[in-house]
């Protein structure tokens, strides 16, 4: 049966996260929903990187199988059935075998803060309009290259057998009117951008200096890392495959 990478953007504010859930709204309940009205038949999805809830995507897949010709005018069909927040960005015939979230080589995430009261970020990026060392912040971004244990940044309760992560690219950036913070890698922890987010502004903050960040770093302590920002600023950004799948850029 030929195989599919169905890629889409959400924004997550209404539901609880990406996987499909017993007792709570999802992307992926959504998506299958469109399918089964469309198809007349249920079509099982697989995804590529599970959102918390509240966290939004501007690019994540599933993958699926389907007998059915996939032709381009359907994807304006299947979107019409869809939510206003959930939206298909394109359907792609892969390699038979391929998988959405085993074969992907990284993974990006951005997260996103404003210092100055907008009522267009107010629920897509976390109001903090406090004063930054912006120095101190980009050097506690470098130095993450430098690790590949991250047990501090992951919150309990996982279920993963290790803690290992390969750091591509970590950087802060500022923009008009917001700033946010890059992370590329090759897998992600339970909680760890927003970890990593939040405890490097105790650093812009003055509150961390970064002798003490990189002793979090080394510690493997999660209780000394701070979780506590909100899902809203936080996108996963890009998901990077293969150059022989074709996929969109």
């Amino acid at each position: 049966m030929p195989r599919y990478f169905l890629e889409l953007s959400y924004k997550g504010t209404a539901y609880s996260g990406f996987q499909v859930q017993s007792n709570a709204g999802s992307i992926q309940e959504e998506v299958e929903k469109s399918f089964a009205v469309f198809f007349r038949k249920e079509v099982a999805m697989t995804g590529a990187s599970r959102t918390d809830t509240g966290v939004h995507a501007r690019q994540n897949y599933f993958h699926f199988d389907i007998d059915d010709l996939i032709e381009e005018e359907m994807i304006y069909r299947l979107n019409a059935i869809l939510p206003g927040d959930i939206c298909i960005r394109g359907i792609f015939p892969v390699p038979e075998g391929a998988h959405c979230r085993f074969d992907a080589e990284s993974r990006e995430y951005r997260y996103y803060i404003y210092s100055k009261k907008d009522p267009f970020l107010a629920d897509r990026a976390y109001f903090y309009p406090y004063p930054l060392n912006w120095e101190d912040l980009e050097a506690a971004a470098t130095r993450l290259k430098d690790f590949t244990d991250f047990t501090s940044f992951s919150k309990r309760n996982t279920q993963v057998k290790h803690f290992r992560c390969n750091i591509f690219e970590s950087q802060w950036a500022q923009e008009e009117g917001s700033s946010y913070y890059r992370i590329r890698a090759n897998r992600f922890l339970r909680g760890m951008v927003r970890g990593l987010t939040g405890t490097m502004l105790m650093v812009g903050r003055g509150y961390l200096t970064t002798e003490q960040f990189n002793e979090i770093l080394e510690g493997r302590e999660p209780s000394k890392v701070n979780f506590n920002v909100p899902a809203k600023g936080l996108f996963l950004d890009q998901i990077r495959y293969p150059e022989h799948y074709h996929l969109s850029k």
